[in-house]
């Protein structure tokens, strides 16, 4: 506990253990498509080789990049709206710092990395409603 009493949580406490990937190459139908069907709303790019980045896109890319310019889902790439690279936080980060990150950085969520690899996603969300402490 802290001093105000709060236990301590972890991202990895509140993180939805639900990573999904995506190609780069997918247009933002098929992105869609996946989101609907994993029933998330974030998806991880896939690297294109060792040296690369992940990357991430969520709703707000779809909206800024396919509806707002008025373009078909069918004639944008995953990699034309992404984010690159992905600002993930450490499993073991307390989630005010947590939380702090995101709001800084302008994002709503991000993954969780533990020993090199993905193991979840975080979000707003996630740190208020599915968090059972508060």
């Amino acid at each position: 506990m802290n001093s105000k009493g709060r236990s301590f949580q972890s991202a990895r406490d509140v993180m939805v253990k639900k990573v999904v990937f995506v190609d780069g190459m997918a247009t933002a139908k098929e992105a869609v498509e996946l989101m609907r069907r994993e029933k998330v709303e974030a998806l991880i790019v896939k690297k294109r080789d060792a040296q690369d980045a992940y990357g991430i896109v969520v709703v707000q890319d779809l909206i800024k990049g396919v509806i707002i310019p008025d373009r078909t889902s069918e004639e944008v790439n995953v990699f034309e709206i992404m984010n690159k690279p992905a600002i993930s936080v450490p499993a073991d980060m307390d989630v005010r710092y947590v939380a702090s990150l995101l709001i800084r950085a302008g994002l709503r969520m991000a993954p969780v990395e533990e020993k090199g690899e993905y193991v979840g996603m975080i979000s707003l969300t996630t740190l208020i409603l599915d968090n059972m402490l508060f």
